[in-house]
């Protein structure tokens, strides 16, 4: 691997398993439609809810970056988003590693949104 995670070889034992199902998946924040896919990726984490990343294609919703990251070590470097839904802007709410570690391509470029939004899988 050209580029591995460093929480892998100092937490072996910590388990991230990543479903690329054709689930349905939609986001929503409080009745109006922010995103829907059948392409989401729901990544599932120990200790941490699941979370489905979703190709920025099928997301209705504006994003703009900020200013803020953060850093996983065992995903890597994160860029946040305010999104914009109708007249309200909900910042840092959404985020994607367009760059992750080798083990988590497959949530390359996607976006997760935090829990202001209702998040619907099947």
């Amino acid at each position: 691997m050209a580029n591995p995670a460093p929480g892998f070889k100092s937490h072996p034992n910590h388990k991230i398993l990543i479903d690329t199902g054709p689930d349905p998946v939609t986001i929503t924040l409080d009745g109006t439609l922010v995103a829907a896919t059948t392409m989401a990726v729901v990544l599932r984490e120990d200790g941490y809810p699941a979370r489905a990343y979703i190709p920025p294609a099928d997301i209705m919703a504006g994003l703009t970056p900020t200013a803020k990251t953060t850093h996983c070590p065992f995903k890597g470097d994160t860029t946040y988003y305010s999104v914009t839904v109708g007249d309200r802007v909900l910042e840092n709410a959404a985020w994607s590693y367009d760059a992750p570690f080798d083990e988590m391509e497959g949530i390359r470029g996607c976006v997760a949104f935090d829990d202001r939004f209702e998040i619907a899988v099947g």
